[in-house]
């Protein structure tokens, strides 16, 4: 059975030495919310974690073709923020809409790691540009047992087709 390359991407913004390289396996369109902005008129830190966290159920899905588990609808696991990083590089504001690109980049036996990259397109406030960048990594969790489990197969397997040879470990 022939397999397809999985289509990776990358959002064109200006070159900017504290940029990622590479393409994504994934990418998310998020509209920045006048409720995610500051009083400074710009988006308030505390949001990109969401706008990261949305990419994150879209990666998750496009991996497994599932939807995320969520224990209101009766999942007994699911995956929890272990730990999560940050770098700021432009403002954005309130109307834009957003790109956030997201790629596995390490599997464990109970985690993973992902690395984001958040762009903007040319806009009323500005020139196409960067953003921020950040990792993350998730724990697939039991929530009954209180305790990390091991990656499902069908996660690896979704992971490693749409990440194919880019991806380490």
């Amino acid at each position: 059975m022939a397999t397809s390359t999985p289509v990776r991407s990358r959002a064109a913004v200006p070159d900017d030495p504290r940029d990622v390289p590479g393409d994504f396996a994934c990418r998310r369109a998020v509209e920045v919310r006048f409720a995610d902005t500051d009083a400074m008129g710009h988006v308030n830190n505390a949001a990109y974690l969401t706008y990261i966290e949305i990419a994150r159920a879209t990666y998750y899905e496009a991996a497994t073709s599932r939807p995320l588990p969520l224990g209101i609808h009766g999942a007994d696991e699911g995956m929890i923020l272990a730990d999560v990083r940050v770098a700021f590089r432009a403002p954005a504001f309130y109307g834009e809409t957003l790109t956030v690109e997201t790629r596995v980049t390490r599997l464990g036996g109970t985690s993973f790691g992902m690395q984001h990259r958040l762009t903007a397109p040319d806009s009323r406030w500005g020139s196409a540009r960067l953003i921020a960048v950040a990792e993350s990594v998730l724990v697939t969790y039991d929530y009954a047992a209180g305790r990390p489990i091991p990656l499902p197969d069908v996660l690896i397997d979704g992971i490693r087709r749409l990440e194919g040879d880019s991806l380490a470990g």
